[in-house]
């Protein structure tokens, strides 16, 4: 028998108490701020009267989730009632023991609905850590899906002081996780807490004594929180983040003396989110007196704009721009700082005489200098002359991929190594561990060519690299059958065009070959997909490596030091390639409406940083590159890497991890579809990078084993409900608990099946009909525990997910509703009833049209016997869906005591910028203001009545 939730709740409080934790009882609200004001009197050793802790209460009260970070982590400033006045700290920030820590269960709040909570941890009498608990054997998932509904039901109550909760953490004793309070993430993005080594602390009570210790948490709370500026949300570092950055400042503070401080790397994998950990650890390194600057170096243009853009979205204008070497300079001899620089800017600033005169001045200062991919540019003699220039300096460096022996390049006859550069690793973090941790995700790779197994989709005759030739392999009938089997395959690969895919090929001249024939293939009408291309136009382009391992792709920012005959760099541009670039270049403007060429540099630069906005805004279909875009770019968007080119080691695994950024549910992994030979690159590789037996945890499972498990689900299946209808007879909550877990796994993993090229209907065991049948039946179980909800009704199923994002088509919407409409106008009697029995059960299976099935019921009723032309039912229904979405807005303003022009308003917005009414918008729209008490469950109640308003008439129309 499982362990009860009470349980382990009495034995987790107990824990918490034996750690420090004083435990108080608080049943409610009277309770929560009683309570609040003798923990500030406390920490802030003063005593404050009822009028005073009420300017307390109203000073806490203001904002959502951001404005409280901010308010819990600044002071305020109290006029006392004999005219004094004195500073109230919320929290210890610099010396985060001195708080004082609390434990409480079951408090009980009442919002839009009533919620109880289980465990909360408050920090000066504040709400600071919510725990939910789960018995044995039930999902994780379930438990955040109530953090979820507490988020949205009852943490803005009344004073919401619930909205300072700062970390959630959710267990059922076995497993545990924890997160921020950011109500956008999803289930994917909580995490495990591990040691030092990357071993999972997955045990409530391990968890509790590693990571609820009352000084780590509240240093996490302290340091390792970050309040992103640009979304406004809440971000708390992953464990291997926190070991790396407690690693760089132990090592900042314990360095020994001027000239012969350690340096060191920092080794986590590609995607594992460098960017934000970096951030932190210079944040932090700047609040150290003796240190007089952080400088963060990265080895690219596009670089040193992203990593900007990044670190001020972390915290805005904490990051000045360097758009020049004087202005570079001007940052060294100023009080800037942290400084984000190009390691070229760098090298200027310390070489050029115009700029001597003042970079003298900094040789001496304590310098901290951390680079970021520290293997690209570093083996020349620009490391050597940064580290010769300045006598007080340490180095960092950041890198997903280090260079080995194995995998460096020889430099005038010598090989150098991340190790040589940077002493030793100071934390390590492979891909085997991210995927391990949910971090990043698994690789798909398909080889496709010519090969012994029959039958496969992935058998194409064309040459696939190794010891062909460029005339083979650049021969336009192989282009054309790798073309015309992209087309064929894309949809399948990014879910119906759900994410976007890039194409990597091995150099400009065939990238062009490429873009022509998708042009061409585009002009004859066989597909309609959003092509784009950047690459580099000068005649640097074939300097790079055919691997990938050595990126050169712009003029102005080639590291010289790395090429063995700098003058050749200058050759002229290449003419045609830039012509052709410009052509591409104004295909991307007429399909955009903008204005960008090659003309200039900014010109240029401000089209690749476009592309890069809509590749991750699934505004392109396929990004067509050479060199560019396969480091440094992240897009959780992207899920499908075509590669037409030699890719090894270093380069290969940077270029396949542009695909397995974590996103939600139906991103299962990254695709990788070879058109070259590179299963022994992927090997060496996967082996270099983690260990030679590593390779199951990174590439998925032949497709053979997917169906057999999918077969073997479907069996288990049908012994809970033999049939669609024997749904209908499962009575207990556990039979429709079994049910729902059983079937969501076929979802899932029809989800991955799906993106394999040789998927065949035919190999699952359950009919494409069953399975869309069932999914009906999960829907109505979906839809009565969502009654459950609002009816208060406790349910073990309340907080089951339903991976609804994986049932929805992306070719079912209305217009293909509307198509099917156009059909039944003719046909005999019983076909007519069989089409409608269709689009009934299309209707009921499908996610996004069950709020419209009885909308389009009734167009079918009542308007389609009047319609004679199959063409005018689009117009029609058009006539029809317009009076009905007026006719329910005014429905909609009369309930709910509205204005009508401004809810029009509001949903005018929504269709244009995506944004919901904020509550100040509602506030505004209400003719009758609610009493203070109810304001609360008023609002929510118009804001779900406002969405569900949007979902019927405004998404997937």
């Amino acid at each position: 028998m499982s362990q009860p939730e009470v349980e382990l709740e009495n034995k987790l409080i107990d824990a918490l108490t034996k750690q420090g934790y004083q435990y108080v009882s608080i049943c409610q609200e009277a309770d929560l701020t009683a309570n609040l004001k003798t923990q500030l009197e406390k920490h802030n050793k003063v005593s404050l009267s009822q009028k005073e802790f009420g300017q307390v209460l109203i000073h806490l009260n203001k904002g959502n989730v951001w404005d409280r970070a901010k308010i819990l982590r600044d002071k305020m400033q109290l006029t006392k009632e004999d005219g004094s006045s004195i500073y109230l700290e919320f929290i210890n920030q610099e010396f985060w023991c001195q708080n004082q820590y609390q434990v409480s269960n079951q408090i009980n709040m009442e919002g839009t609905y009533k919620n109880r909570y289980d465990v909360t941890i408050l920090i000066n009498g504040i709400p600071l850590v919510q725990i939910e608990l789960k018995r044995r054997g039930l999902e994780l998932k379930e438990a955040f899906n109530q953090t979820r509904r507490y988020q949205q039901h009852s943490y803005g109550a009344s004073l919401g002081l619930f909205q300072y909760i700062q970390i959630f953490v959710i267990s059922n004793g076995v497993n545990t996780k924890y997160y921020s309070n950011n109500a956008k993430l999803r289930f994917k993005q909580t995490f495990y807490w591990t040691d030092k080594q990357n071993k999972l602390i997955t045990d409530l009570f391990a968890f509790t004594e590693a990571f609820l210790e009352p000084c780590h948490l509240s240093k996490m709370i302290t340091r390792y929180i970050v309040l992103a500026e640009a979304e406004r949300i809440l971000m708390v570092l992953r464990p291997y983040q926190y070991y790396a950055v407690e690693a760089i400042i132990e090592r900042v503070k314990n360095s020994p003396t001027v000239g012969h401080a350690k340096n060191g790397y920092i080794w986590h994998t590609t995607g594992s989110g460098k960017t934000l950990t970096s951030f932190k650890a210079s944040q932090i390194l700047t609040t150290i007196p003796s240190i007089d600057k952080v400088v963060f170096v990265v080895d690219r243009k596009d670089l040193d704009y992203q990593t900007q853009k990044e670190f001020n979205s972390f915290s805005d204008g904490s990051v000045d721009g360097t758009d020049n070497t004087q202005n570079l300079v001007r940052q060294f001899t100023d009080d800037t700082k942290l400084i984000v620089t190009t390691i070229q800017k760098l090298n200027t600033a310390i070489s050029m005489s115009r700029h001597l005169q003042k970079m003298e001045k900094m040789k001496d200062k304590k310098i901290v200098f951390i680079f970021d991919e520290c293997h690209r540019t570093q083996f020349g003699e620009t490391h050597g002359r940064i580290k010769g220039f300045f006598n007080n300096h340490q180095m960092f460096g950041f890198t997903g991929t280090p260079i080995f022996e194995q995998n460096s390049v020889s430099l005038n006859g010598r090989k150098r190594t991340t190790k040589e550069l940077f002493d030793e690793c100071l934390h390590r973090y492979v891909i085997t561990d991210a995927i391990k941790d949910d971090n990043v995700l698994k690789f798909s790779v398909e080889y496709v060519g010519k090969y012994r197994q029959k039958e496969s989709h992935n058998e194409l005759d064309i040459e696939v690299g190794g010891i062909d030739t460029h005339e083979l392999l650049d021969s336009p009938i192989r282009l054309q059958k790798i073309s015309e089997y992209i087309l064929g395959h894309h949809d399948q690969k990014t879910h119906n065009r759900a994410f976007t895919a890039m194409f990597c090929v091995s150099s400009v001249k065939t990238l062009i070959q490429y873009y022509d024939i998708f042009a061409a293939l585009k002009a004859e009408g066989r597909h309609n997909l959003k092509i784009a291309t950047v690459f580099s136009y000068a005649a640097n382009e074939d300097i790079a490596e055919p691997d990938g391992q050595i990126d050169l792709d712009e003029l102005d920012n080639v590291d010289f030091d790395r090429v063995a005959d700098p003058k050749a760099v200058y050759k002229k541009a290449d003419t045609f390639s830039r012509d052709k670039l410009e052509l591409y270049i104004q295909d991307y403007n007429k399909m955009f409406g903008s204005k960008h060429s090659t003309k200039d540099s900014q010109s240029f630069y401000n089209y690749y940083n476009e592309i890069s906005k809509r590749v991750k805004n699934r505004e392109i279909d396929i990004l067509l590159v050479v060199n560019m875009f396969l480091t440094g770019f992240d897009s959780k968007t992207l899920n499908t890497l075509y590669v037409d080119k030699n890719l090894k080691f270093h380069g290969l695994i940077q270029a396949f991890s542009r695909t397995n950024r974590i996103l939600d549910d139906k991103k299962s992994h990254g695709n990788i579809v070879c058109f070259r030979n590179l299963k022994e690159a992927t090997d060496a590789a996967i082996a270099l990078f983690s260990n030679p037996n590593a390779k199951e945890d990174i590439i998925l499972k032949p497709y053979p084993d997917y169906i057999a498990r999918f077969n073997e689900k479907y069996a288990e299946l049908l012994e809970i409900a033999p049939t669609v209808n024997s749904v209908n007879e499962l009575r207990s909550e556990d039979d429709k608990l079994a049910f729902v877990q059983t079937f969501r796994e076929l979802i899932r993993l029809k989800n991955v099946i799906n993106t394999f090229a040789d998927f065949e209907a035919e190999d699952l065991d359950m009919p494409d009909q069953d399975f869309d049948d069932y999914i009906s039946k999960y829907l109505d179980i979906r839809d009565s525990t969502k009654n459950n909800i609002e009816n208060q009704k406790v349910s073990i199923l309340n907080d089951v997910d339903f991976e609804l994002e994986l049932i929805h088509r992306d070719e079912v919407n209305v217009a293909y509703i509307l198509m099917l409409l156009g059909k039944l106008q003719s046909g005999t009697v019983e076909e007519l009833e069989k089409k409608k029995r269709e689009i009934k059960e299309l209707l009921e299976g499908q996610v996004k049209l069950r709020s419209k099935r009885l909308l389009i019921e009734k167009f079918i009723l009542e308007n389609l016997p009047t319609i004679e032309d199959p063409n005018e039912v689009e117009s029609r229904f058009e006539e029809f869906w317009t009076f009905e979405r007026s006719k329910a807005l005014e429905v909609l303003a009369e309930e709910e005591h509205l204005d009508l022009p401004l809810l029009n308003e509001a949903i005018v917005t929504f269709m244009f910028a995506k944004r919901m009414p904020i509550l100040d918008e509602i506030r505004d729209m209400l003719l009758v203001k609610p009493k203070l008490p109810e304001r609360s469950k008023v609002f929510a109640r118009i804001k779900d009545k406002i969405n569900d308003f949007i979902e019927t008439f405004i998404e997937g129309v």
